[in-house]
């Protein structure tokens, strides 16, 4: 079993939503976590994962959405967007999995579950992306709005993430 630390300054998280006038869109620097992997000789399995998002990062560019978005996330109660990715399951295609986990955010865990894919580009070096759509009701969060600009509440998701083995 070997552990793959996320590198901080390569992996990356980016946000789209809708709104009533235009697309949202983000992003957000500085994810953390780990995955373990074994590394059998070509047949990898990935065992589990821990996901962690610095909540404080996301920015869209546009002071005022971000300012009216950290007041909603609530920052000081819930600085980061947990996700504990406790099954992988190969799902036919060569590097992508079917992963579960309990996502954390705001303070409200959830069991979610998406594909993903990995690829191991050698033994020192784990890429991982995926994309999930998520409704923030579901956690608690009423859709930002400001003035006429009201936002849906579903929120896509995109991970792309390097992992570099630290044993």
């Amino acid at each position: 079993m070997h552990r793959f630390e996320f590198d901080t300054t390569a992996s990356l998280m980016s946000f789209e939503a809708r709104s009533t006038v235009h697309p949202v869109c983000g992003d957000a620097a500085g994810l953390e976590g780990w995955i373990d992997v074994d590394l059998d000789g070509g047949a990898s399995t990935i065992r589990a994962g821990l996901l962690e998002i610095p909540l404080a990062q996301l920015s869209s560019g546009n002071a005022i959405y971000d300012a009216e978005l950290r007041r909603r996330l609530g920052l000081r109660r819930h600085p980061m967007l947990r996700a504990e990715l406790t099954s992988w399951t190969p799902n036919g295609e060569q590097g992508t999995f079917l992963v579960r986990g309990d996502v954390t955010f705001r303070g409200v865990t959830r069991t979610e579950g998406g594909e993903m894919a990995a690829l191991i580009q050698d033994d020192r070096t784990v890429v991982l992306e995926g994309v999930r759509v998520f409704d923030i009701r579901d956690y608690g969060m009423k859709p930002p709005h400001l003035l006429s600009l009201r936002m849906h509440p579903e929120v896509k998701v995109r991970v792309a993430i390097i992992g570099r083995r630290i044993d």
